[in-house]
């Protein structure tokens, strides 16, 4: 005996009521437990290795670091390219592996082939650092810090020690990042002839120097019964007490450290700086951590910030940057589409079938079509992005498409006459096998989208699974509500149904078209051509990610190599007054030197550089500029930076995530060109 799922419905409704709201609820609990994010978390098989030897040359670091790597690395199964960057006193070797290869296998693949090499490396090279590509470490919120009774060290400090802890504790944040202000530092300037007088040697000097400011494990002792830990100190609290620190000399006499050297207790060389609005600041940039909602970061982030602010009233805490926005209005944005989308939906549904209680039975397949597939996309791990509502975006009219199917059988079978629990049981019946085909050909057409390869499939993945997810939800709608509800809510008709004014001539042009096949399949054919033309023809542009139109993009900066920091900053300078002039330029928070803002994401921490400077801009919004995007305002910049002397300038790019994935997708030519063997 066959089992008719529609008809077990019609007779016990219970179950199938009880099913969806079972359903509906998980959803709602699933979608509040997704995560807000503008791209999902992409894990890449790339993997980057940093090694620091200080004071090296770039040729040096090229020829007995980095090709010493590259050779060990490039035995690695499935490794795809290998791009390297020399530098003074370090270097950067970026593995690239095939997408089939796992991030951790390629991690400890990387790992292995320089543990071969180590010992073949200079023995003054600091232990290389390996890290995989973190797409999350982008920064996602940026500060600014001022204070009326701290100076520059002071307010380094306060970032260092107290903002960046209670930040850390926000749940989601990944990493705190100071960008600017001083760094504290005891400088000890010895007198060569004093040294000479005394037949002293730096070396003597710096040996025992290296002992102070330490703490050693002393073992364990009883002391009054007790046992207690022991620790040998040796610390000083100033530059005063290092001063007088006794020396001891090779003929057996003591000195005082301040009768030989200089003792200062002063900040470190500046090599990179903070700037809002062409005035100089300590800055901070934050970043979430990987599988954080960013949205939910920002409120954490600005909840204790203003906790800080509270127990601090003479800081002055101000927003450099946020690009958490543009995703909370694509989140708001896709949102409303949806409703709207639906709501269209079921009015055209009205229009057509003109009865209100079919009207509701089908309408009732949206929501309980799309709400249970949170639930399962909570499940898979989707987040709510760009893709997973560019997908709900796609199907929320189809989600509609059989539960119409149905009702419109029904309601044929009530116009026969027929009561509608009859007409329900026998419509569904009949109109059951169409259905189910009808649903699974358009799960057909988006699954296979999930099981792509290359880059476009690591972010189609879920855009597939999403789509299918919702379509078949709609079909259990189809074939177990929509026929239990119109069993017991519609009405016999109580007068004949009416044709619409337009149904008379479409039944015409149908028929001529069955009977003049040829010409129909004539003109399908020149249609789908003259369809096609422009993008055979290349008229169509095409690109990964289409342009934007946000409120925010960049000006980074690259000076010749070699440049100081002193060169970089009168650059920026410029760049700065120039940017200032545009008038639907708001604020301009600068990076030189460090941040993460505009850095490269093939770099890994703390290979920042002092000829490179970002210039993070806000816009003014798109409603205070009518007519005039966001390609707009960067070509008058490109335009305005042409007078910059002596300097690389690259205008776009609206914030590190978009930046990443471009250079990923190999749209940025001068990006992917810069990561093969550099040497600067």
């Amino acid at each position: 005996m066959q089992f008719n799922v529609s008809a077990a419905s019609i007779r016990n409704p219970v179950p199938a009521v009880l099913l969806f709201i079972m359903l509906t609820v998980l959803g709602v609990v699933g979608f509040r437990s997704m995560k807000i994010q503008q791209f999902m978390d992409i894990d890449l098989p790339m993997i980057i290795v940093t090694a620091v030897l200080p004071g090296a040359a770039p040729a040096q670091m090229e020829t007995e670091v980095a090709r010493k790597i590259e050779n060990s690395i490039a035995s690695v199964q499935g490794l795809k390219h290998i791009y390297s960057t020399a530098r003074d006193g370090s270097v950067t070797v970026t593995a690239e592996f095939r997408l089939e290869k796992t991030p951790q296998e390629a991690m400890d693949d990387v790992r292995d082939a320089v543990a071969r090499v180590r010992s073949d490396l200079p023995a003054e090279l600091r232990d290389p650092v390996i890290t995989k590509m973190d797409f999350a470490s982008m920064p996602v919120l940026a500060y600014t810090v001022a204070s009326t009774r701290m100076d520059d060290e002071a307010v380094s400090w306060f970032v260092d020690n107290q903002i960046s802890k209670a930040l850390l504790a926000v749940r989601g944040v990944g990493g705190v990042t100071r960008v600017g202000g001083v760094t504290r530092q005891v400088v000890v300037e010895l007198d060569p002839l004093r040294l000479l007088a005394l037949n002293a040697t730096a070396a003597d000097i710096s040996r025992q120097l290296r002992q102070v400011q330490q703490e050693a494990p002393g073992g364990r002792t009883d002391l009054g019964g007790t046992e207690q830990a022991v620790r040998t100190i040796a610390t000083v609290a100033s530059a005063q007490e290092l001063g007088a620190m006794q020396i001891a000399l090779a003929d057996g006499r003591r000195v005082r450290l301040d009768e030989l050297a200089q003792v200062r207790d002063t900040v470190a060389e500046i090599r990179q700086a903070a700037r809002l609005d062409g005035k100089p600041v300590v800055a901070f940039e934050v970043a979430r951590s990987r599988g954080a909602s960013e949205i939910e970061v920002a409120d954490g982030v600005r909840e204790a910030l203003q906790a800080v602010r509270t127990a601090h009233p003479d800081v002055v805490i101000t927003e450099a940057f946020n690009f958490v926005e543009p995703v909370i209005e694509n989140y708001h944005g896709s949102m409303m589409l949806l409703l709207e989308g639906a709501l269209l939906a079921v009015v055209v549904v009205w229009l057509f079938l003109r009865e209100w209680r079919a009207t509701l039975v089908s309408a009732v397949a949206l929501p309980l079509s799309a709400i249970p597939a949170f639930a399962v996309m909570h499940w898979m791990g989707f987040s709510i992005n760009v893709v997973t509502l560019l997908a709900l975006s796609l199907v929320i009219g189809i989600l509609v498409d059989d539960a119409i199917v149905e009702i419109e059988n029904i309601m044929r079978h009530l116009q026969m006459g027929k009561s509608p629990y009859q007409a329900a049981m026998e419509a569904a019946d009949e109109i059951g096998l169409a259905v189910v085909a009808t649903t699974f050909t358009l799960i057909a057409v988006f699954l296979p989208t999930a099981f792509m390869s290359g880059m476009v499939g690591k972010f189609f993945v879920q855009f597939g699974w999403t789509a299918a997810i919702a379509v078949w939800f709609s079909l259990v709608v189809a074939r177990m509500l929509t026929p239990m509800m119109a069993a017991y809510l519609l009405k016999p008709p109580k007068r004949a149904h009416a044709d619409p004014l337009w149904m008379a001539p479409y039944l015409k042009l149908a028929a001529w078209c069955l009977k003049h096949r040829l010409w129909t399949l004539l003109a399908v054919v020149v249609f789908c051509v003259v369809s096609c033309a422009p993008l055979v023809a290349g008229k169509i542009p095409g690109a990964f990610i289409p342009p934007d139109d946000l409120s925010q993009t960049q000006v980074a900066v690259t000076m010749p190599p070699g440049a100081t920091f002193a060169q970089t900053l009168a650059v920026t300078e410029q760049a700065e007054t120039l940017v200032r002039a545009h008038p639907h330029v708001k604020l301009i928070y600068t990076a030189i030197g460090g941040g993460k803002a505009g850095a490269d994401p093939f770099m890994s921490a703390g290979a920042a550089e002092s000829n490179k400077a970002t210039l993070t801009l806000n816009l003014t919004p798109r409603d205070q500029r009518p007519g005039i995007t966001k390609q707009a305002i960067e070509a008058d910049l490109r335009q305005a930076m042409d007078a910059l002397p002596g300097a690389r300038v690259k205008v776009g790019f609206g914030g590190s995530a978009e930046k990443f994935i471009l250079v990923l997708a190999g749209e940025d030519g001068d990006a992917l060109t810069a990561y093969a063997r550099v040497v600067e």
